[in-house]
């Protein structure tokens, strides 16, 4: 049974870092497509980055535009884990965090997401 397990959330001032994780297990997961959406609250599900395998040991990372030079992910294959490195947050990146698996991880379409983590809170205080 595959399972994502996302951790690492947590209150944080802003201007500050945080690093979540998301470890799978069930399978290996080193050519998956995996990534990072977050929910605030009464808004839509919305892509924050994703980690593409590009062959050959490498992997192709893509973000959202209003994360793009703060946050970067990146994974440990051998440890099944997936990170994303936050830094120099704002308060409107408190939301919700879902580590995600497969499908279209990479369109950022939440819809066809094949595995979801359960989420871990971010909060930043201005």
């Amino acid at each position: 049974q595959v399972q994502l397990v996302d951790t690492g959330g947590g209150l944080v001032q802003a201007g500050g870092s945080l690093r979540l994780s998301c470890t799978a297990s069930g399978r290996t997961f080193i050519t998956t497509d995996m990534g990072w959406f977050r929910q605030a609250p009464g808004k839509e599900r919305e892509f924050v980055a994703a980690h593409r395998w590009s062959g050959g040991g490498t992997y192709l990372s893509y973000y959202a535009d209003s994360v793009k030079g703060r946050f970067t992910i990146s994974r440990d294959n051998a440890k099944n884990t997936v990170f994303l490195q936050m830094s120099s947050l704002k308060p409107e990146d408190t939301a919700v965090y879902y580590c995600a698996a497969g499908g279209t991880v990479v369109t950022g379409i939440a819809s066809g997401i094949n595995y979801w983590g359960k989420g871990t809170l971010v909060t930043v205080s201005s």
